[in-house]
């Protein structure tokens, strides 16, 4: 028998699979990055297909298989984000996709990713950019491209968004926009 696991998880994106099934690619608070099979998940009849679209932060029960990871269930947790902050997630969401490898836990980076989610779903248009900068700053820290101790700033103590670390973060865009370039350049992928 097989052991249901519950835990909060972010959908980052998903393909399709067969006729009614897909694939979601969910980082979650407890294993990381997981790609995870729905079963009918696509019908009209299915209770989960609203949790998991795509962007939405949800709780979901997962189940190893054999042949990889299986939904047993999801329910959506938090507020749903506009067609704009959602376009903000998407970018971040394919950069995290790009740079994490597996199944790794990482509390830093699911906290700055859903803090960065709940951020953008509840501030104003103006604050996506810094938002912006500021969470993939955090996912390259998290992942070990960056050091906080050559930004010197303290916007890596937490994963927190308040206005404080959007006018932090503002003043020193320059300097972040130029280490989070370099990071990705010298990542190789």
């Amino acid at each position: 028998m097989y052991q249901k696991y519950q835990t909060e998880a972010l959908v980052l994106g998903s393909r399709e699979q067969g006729e009614s099934d897909r694939v979601f690619a969910l980082y979650t608070k407890d294993f990381g990055l997981v790609r995870a099979r729905a079963s009918a998940v696509r019908k009209e009849s299915s209770r989960m297909r609203y949790a998991l679209q795509h962007y939405s932060h949800a709780q979901v029960a997962l189940v190893r298989g054999k042949r990889g990871w299986r939904l047993g269930g999801a329910t959506m947790l938090g507020d749903r984000m506009s067609l704009e902050g959602a376009v903000t997630f998407a970018r971040t969401a394919r950069l995290v996709l790009r740079l994490v490898a597996g199944e790794e836990q990482n509390d830093y980076l699911f906290a700055a990713l859903s803090e960065a989610r709940s951020a953008l779903s509840k501030s104003s248009q103006e604050t996506f950019p810094t938002i912006e900068i500021v969470c993939v700053a955090r996912i390259l820290f998290a992942l070990g491209y960056l050091s906080s101790e050559a930004l010197q700033t303290t916007l890596f103590a937490h994963a927190a968004y308040a206005e404080r670390d959007l006018v932090e973060a503002a003043a020193l865009r320059e300097k972040l926009l130029s280490s989070i370039n370099r990071a990705i350049t010298e990542s190789h992928l």
